[in-house]
């Protein structure tokens, strides 16, 4: 009787891969909702808040239950309180960081453009910006009077700093291969400028931009409760005179809120003129 011998195994490089299927990271990442994640830390910590203000261990007097806060921050609403304060002092930042995102991007211009530009300008501004701008309020009320000059200046000078560094910083940082590229198409100085280093500094622009709002937020707290008569810093003055810590975390809330949809504002913008630059978004 015939003895066939087994069929002999395929080599090795020649089996074909066990397949595996591939789960997109997307459909992984669905298993809790992302905005779910976001806010659970803060929701968790607002009952922990109200427990202790209900419990008595955290008494009204050093801070208000975020109940009372949401009362209080009702009642400042009806009565047209809190909108007047607050469109008192989105008029103030606005004008302030107009003036100090123009004088920024100028100083910047002048001082990444041009080397003689840099020896004039680069010294005097690491100089100015190595002062604690808020310590300059007292000059500025000796020269602007105790109006609204001051509050504005103070905002303005708080932005222009942070918007010189990350706008000069952007336009040094340009590749100089780039540049070369762009010498050998035969682009001049100004098509260099225009199609190179401005667009290579745009992502620092948006940065400073985004640095520059918050700074513009802080600047308006503290030029505020300089001699104002009206605005947040006011209302957060008045209510440290009466112990009315309800008003006071309202006033920053208040300010959380704009500060962050101010950088919404700036995330947007910087996703839709830094289309052509891929990012890493994380994993």
């Amino acid at each position: 009787m015939p003895v066939h011998a087994p069929p002999e195994a395929p080599p090795s490089h020649t089996r074909r891969p066990d397949l595996v299927p591939v789960v997109p990271l997307s459909v992984r990442r669905r298993s809790v909702p992302r905005w779910l994640r976001r806010v659970v830390v803060p929701v968790l910590l607002l009952v922990l808040w109200q427990v202790l203000s209900a419990s008595g261990a955290l008494p009204e007097d050093i801070l208000a239950s975020p109940g009372t806060i949401a009362r209080t921050a009702w009642t400042l609403v009806s009565d047209g309180t809190l909108p007047s304060a607050m469109l008192v002092s989105l008029q103030r930042v606005a004008v302030g960081l107009v003036a100090g995102v123009v004088a920024g991007v100028a100083l910047a211009l002048v001082s990444g453009l041009s080397r003689l530009g840099e020896d004039l300008v680069d010294p005097v501004v690491q100089m100015l910006r190595s002062v604690p701008w808020v310590g300059v309020i007292p000059l500025f009320i000796i020269w602007l009077g105790i109006g609204e000059a001051p509050k504005v200046a103070l905002i303005s000078l708080g932005v222009a700093f942070h918007l010189y560094l990350n706008v000069y910083a952007g336009i040094r940082g340009v590749d100089a291969q780039l540049v070369e590229a762009g010498t050998s198409l035969g682009l001049g100085r100004w098509g260099l400028i225009r199609h190179v280093v401005l667009p290579g500094a745009l992502p620092g622009a948006m940065t400073g931009l985004r640095y520059s709002l918050a700074t513009a937020w802080l600047a308006l707290v503290f030029g505020e409760q300089v001699n104002a008569d009206d605005g947040l810093g006011f209302l957060m003055n008045q209510a440290r005179e009466f112990f009315r810590t309800d008003v006071i975390v309202v006033c920053l809330v208040v300010y959380a809120v704009l500060g962050l949809l101010a950088d919404f504002i700036v995330r947007t913008l910087e996703r839709l003129l830094l289309q052509w630059r891929p990012t890493f978004t994380g994993q």
